[in-house]
Parts: structure tokens; C-alpha cells; sequence
């Protein structure tokens, strides 16, 4: 009995161990020059180029809905993230560029919800998507609550330190759909 025992607490702390070198593959992208994110590829379908002329502003929205957009026949709610977590809108924003980077957040895809409603998407409008990055789930760390910016909290995973000293903030899909409102989600 007592081998049944060892064998099991084996296998639990080898699937511990396999969990803290997950290797996880992360879209990097920038809201600002200075501002370095990313979120779970399984998260993203698709990143789009489009024009802020194509937004249409729907009244009455929190202040970081931009609007909807024509996404494949289908209304994609289109949301300033950089607003969302605490940052200068991108309306005050100095750019002159006609056409913007939107990734489209699909959080449920990962895990393989193929239920309609749960298939929620939107529209995050950042400055430009930098590359993939393959990471080490166990290496993301948990900042102090002391540290973080209240707006930013309910949108972070963590925070992850490149091998060359970079800081990248890793964003939780979940938690930015659960910020809309409830009857827009759908």
C-alpha cells in the first residue's frame, strides 16, 4: 500500500513540475513605444489593419468602447485597450496614421468552446504587434497588488522578464471580456 502511495505522490509531483516548464506561445505587441503586452496566441484569431472611419460609435458605452466594426459580415465591439487599463485614450494619442492595428480576442477558443454564445470576440486597438514569443508559463510572475495600477489589476496575468531584460505585461483575455457590459457580449 505504501508503494501505491509513493507512485502517486510521484506522478503528481512530476505533473508539477511538467506545469511550472509549460512552454506557452504569447502575441507581443505595444500600445505605446514604452508599453510592451501580451496575450495567449490560442486567445487571438486573427489581427486586422483597419481605419477609425470604419468604427462606428454606439452611444452611451463606457468611455473605452470605441465602437463596433464590420468584421466578416459580424459586429466586432472595438475597444481602446490602452484607455481599458488605465492609459491615455487614442484619441489623445499623436499619430497620424490612417489605418490601425486591432487584434481580434477570441479568450473562449482556447479552450475549444464551439458553443455559439460562448464564442465572444473583440476588437483590441494597439499601436502594432511586435512578434511571437514562446515562454515558460512558470516564469510569468505575480506582481505585488501594491504595484499595480487599480485599472490595469482585473486585466493582468502577470508579468514576464525577457532573457534580455525586457518587461512585458501578460494580459488576461477573460478578464477583458468580463469588463464589458453583459448584454453587449452576446
Amino acid at each position: 500500500m505504501s508503494d501505491i502511495f509513493s507512485q502517486s505522490h510521484q506522478s503528481n509531483s512530476q505533473t508539477q513540475l511538467v506545469n511550472k516548464t509549460e512552454q506557452k506561445q504569447f502575441l507581443r505587441f505595444n500600445l505605446y513605444d514604452h508599453t510592451k503586452l501580451m496575450l495567449p496566441i490560442k486567445q487571438i484569431t486573427e489581427v486586422l489593419k483597419i481605419q477609425f472611419s470604419q468604427i462606428v460609435p454606439i452611444p452611451q458605452m463606457p468611455s473605452w468602447v470605441m465602437g463596433v466594426y464590420n468584421w466578416r459580415g459580424d459586429i466586432l465591439w472595438m475597444v481602446d485597450l490602452g484607455h481599458l487599463i488605465g492609459l491615455n485614450p487614442w484619441y489623445q494619442q499623436n499619430t497620424n496614421r490612417s489605418n490601425h492595428t486591432a487584434i481580434v480576442l477570441s479568450p473562449n477558443k482556447e479552450k475549444h468552446n464551439t458553443n455559439a454564445e460562448g464564442n465572444i470576440n473583440l476588437g483590441l486597438v494597439i499601436s502594432k504587434v511586435e512578434d511571437l514569443e514562446m515562454c515558460n508559463v512558470g516564469e510569468i510572475q505575480i506582481p505585488p497588488r501594491s504595484t499595480i495600477n487599480s485599472q490595469l489589476a482585473p486585466f493582468l496575468e502577470g508579468y514576464w522578464l525577457q532573457p534580455q531584460g525586457d518587461m512585458i505585461m501578460v494580459l488576461n483575455g477573460q478578464g477583458i471580456v468580463a469588463a464589458m457590459p453583459n448584454n453587449f457580449v452576446n
